[in-house]
């Protein structure tokens, strides 16, 4: 819980209250995103703790990329996407895991990740000033630190070597 609220205290706070609807503030909105996640990445490599790549679709409204575990020295990567919603930052993305959709009841259909409980509380009480960094941070890092560890010991989810690029 510690290194969360530190990891949290490093992340820039957006300020711009404005989702993909809003053509006049949204520019504005992704600029301070891209801010917020360019410093949190910064931040996880300083801290060794780098374990995520993050990119989006010219707009700003379709994100995709990967995330890892590192369990028993073996590196488990995942594909990561989410749409931001219409009513953003109101609404938090659903960040979904492709590959993994079935295989946890922490899941809704589609492998988007089950935060209900504990995340939408907190973001709703911190609009607009969490932004995607906050969803990763507080959302997605500690859901896979619990799931991936319990999937790879139930035998749910296999290393997979790297094929070698030629």
């Amino acid at each position: 819980m510690e290194n969360t609220k530190k990891a949290l205290s490093s992340i820039p706070l957006l300020k711009t209250k404005a989702g993909p609807r809003d053509v006049d503030l949204w520019p504005q909105r992704l600029k301070e995103e891209y801010q917020s996640l360019i410093q949190y990445v910064q931040n996880n490599k300083a801290a060794d703790n780098d374990w995520f790549r993050l990119e989006s679709n010219k707009e700003g409204t379709k994100w995709f990329g990967k995330c890892w575990v590192f369990q028993n020295q073996l590196k488990y990567e995942f594909d990561i996407e989410f749409d931001i919603p219409v009513t953003f930052p109101t609404t938090a993305p659903e960040i979904a895991l492709p590959e993994l959709d079935g295989k946890t009841a922490k899941m809704y259909r589609g492998g988007k990740i089950c935060l209900s409980d504990h995340f939408k509380p907190l973001w709703a009480r911190n609009v607009p000033k969490f932004g995607i960094s906050h969803a990763l941070a507080l959302g997605l890092g500690p859901w896979l630190a619990v799931e991936i560890p319990d999937l790879i010991l139930r035998g749910v989810v296999k290393y997979k070597e790297k094929e070698e690029d030629n």
